[in-house]
């Protein structure tokens, strides 16, 4: 029997891989065998020499994901670079901190077209590619502890990455029966640029890291065996789901 858990042949699109959890995801699709195709608004250079020195193919899509303009030319040219699409790791994300009675406007829209309206956009134009090729395929949603809680001082952050949770559903519900697995991961507290200023508050970092079983912050690689479970045939039978990758945070 071959390995379930095998990426060979398979073509991987993956947002904001640039840097900590896109990063993390990309590279452990490609030890897995997938070609990469990095999607961001800088060339992510120290991804690219990991992913060819797991002897994958790497492309690079310079895109700004901050409204769905270029969504179609994304799905495009990562399809001219290696033929066909298999995988997709709506990762890019952003977030603005702020008391919600002192929120701006500014900071809610931007926040919920990165994380949430391209996201669907950008699915929605790769399940009609996966569709297209007659093959199905995988998404992947990268959702948070904020997709179950509500947080403080992160109003829009928390709104997008419960949309996600919920998209994930509705697109499972409409996609599952045409061969195109949607779910998502939700990863815990992980040391990324996002989480820089709370691991800079000392009291911050201290509560939170009482509140986790396995007493550390996540880093990246921690969700890579994740994100190949979800991206390969091993996951044919899962739907819907949103996967906490969190040391034990939810069960706390």
């Amino acid at each position: 029997m071959s390995n379930p858990f095998s990426l060979d042949g398979k073509v991987a699109l993956v947002t904001g891989a640039n840097t900590g959890i896109g990063q993390g995801i990309a590279l452990a699709l490609a030890q897995a065998g997938a070609a990469i195709v990095a999607v961001g608004r800088s060339t992510p250079s120290d991804t690219q020499q990991a992913v060819e020195a797991a002897g994958a193919k790497f492309h690079f899509v310079h895109a700004d994901l901050g409204t769905g303009a270029p969504v179609a030319e994304v799905v495009e040219k990562a399809v001219a670079a290696f033929g066909r699409l298999d995988i997709l790791v709506n990762n890019a994300g952003t977030i603005r901190r702020a008391d919600a009675l002192d929120f701006t406007e500014a900071d809610w829209d931007l926040v919920l077209d990165v994380n949430l309206k391209t996201p669907f956009f950008l699915a929605q134009a790769v399940a009609k590619q996966f569709l297209a090729q007659g093959t199905g395929g995988k998404i992947i949603n990268i959702a948070s502890m904020l997709s179950f809680q509500g947080g403080i001082r992160v109003a829009s952050y928390t709104a997008s990455k419960s949309g996600i949770a919920g998209l994930t559903k509705l697109l499972a519900n409409e996609w599952a029966a045409k061969g195109i697995n949607v779910n998502a991961i939700a990863p815990g507290y992980f040391a990324t640029n996002n989480t820089e200023a709370l691991r800079a508050d000392e009291g911050r970092n201290r509560d939170i890291l009482a509140r986790i079983p396995a007493n550390r912050w996540g880093t990246p690689a921690d969700l890579g065996g994740a994100a190949v479970f979800l991206s390969s045939s091993a996951a044919d039978y899962v739907h819907g789901t949103t996967l906490a990758v969190d040391g034990g945070w939810l069960a706390r």
